[in-house]
């Protein structure tokens, strides 16, 4: 096996030792605590039995599926689209690349950002897209709602590429301003109230009239049958700037909308890992 040279990445990685295989986390820690998106109940978990009264430990959860770092199904924003269970597993593996865009607050990654990446973006590559504003992920209004997102342009643009997955490190796909977060959308919301008050105070304008348009880089994808993933973060920016395979798989729950999911990078340093032929 040839040595993994990057200490960043080293110092972030678990090595299996008998393929010589990179693995690295990319979801935050999930369970008590885990920031709530705006609107949702608070993540429950209580046990249901104890070691020390039944002598063994079981949990009882209650979530939506949009807490943490998560996969959004086509069927969340597109009627008829697929729902989690649905998705063909080819769409929720595979190689592709990290790459580096820095975003602020309020501010897009656009067509031109997406085009100057490194590395290149292929056609057909899983896209996780770091801008980081993972390093932000906490309870607080500046998180969810000041939070950079893709464009319409840039999101057809990864839909003209056929991409296989798109995640990134912000709690929406979307420009915050554009959700339901700042906006009424069919009776429901701003959620977080307190935001285009803000926008209104820096700007003098109005929240819709400047992001009219409801979700439109996430609809975008969701039509095209593309899943999405929000939220990326932990060890992400250990491999920002390389080529990974990666590994995404939710539960086999066939109309979910979004379900948690474990996001890792692999690689192999070696280049000549192969998978088992399945012959006994």
């Amino acid at each position: 096996m040839s040595a993994v040279n990057d200490e960043a990445l080293v110092s972030k990685a678990v090595v299996e030792e008998s393929t010589g295989l990179v693995f690295v986390e990319l979801s935050h820690v999930w369970g008590h605590y885990t920031p709530s998106y705006p609107g949702y109940k608070d993540i429950r978990v209580h046990r249901v039995a104890t070691h020390a009264m039944h002598g063994v430990l079981t949990q009882h959860v209650v979530t939506v599926g949009h807490n943490g770092t998560h996969v959004n199904a086509p069927l969340h924003l597109a009627q008829g689209g697929l729902g989690i269970g649905e998705i063909p597993l080819e769409r929720l593996f595979g190689n592709g690349v990290v790459v580096s865009i820095p975003k602020g607050e309020w501010e897009y990654v656009e067509v031109e950002d997406l085009e100057a990446a490194t590395p290149k973006i292929e056609p057909g590559d899983v896209v996780i897209i770091n801008t980081g504003w993972h390093r932000n992920y906490t309870d607080n209004m500046e998180y969810f709602g000041h939070a950079p997102g893709l464009s319409e342009a840039a999101a057809a643009w990864l839909v003209e590429r056929e991409a296989r997955f798109v995640g990134i490190d912000t709690p929406n796909i979307d420009h915050a301003l554009a959700t339901t977060l700042a906006q009424s959308h069919r009776l429901i919301g701003p959620l977080i109230v307190e935001l285009p008050r803000r926008y209104k105070k820096r700007t003098g304008r109005e929240v819709v009239e400047d992001y009219p348009d409801w979700q439109p880089a996430h609809r975008l994808l969701a039509k095209a049958g593309v899943p999405t993933i929000e939220n990326v973060g932990a060890d992400v920016d250990a491999v920002t700037g390389k080529r990974c395979a990666f590994h995404a798989i939710p539960w086999n729950w066939a109309k979910a909308d979004a379900c948690l999911v474990r996001l890792v990078a692999i690689l192999d340093p070696s280049g000549t890992y192969r998978i088992e032929s399945g012959k006994s």
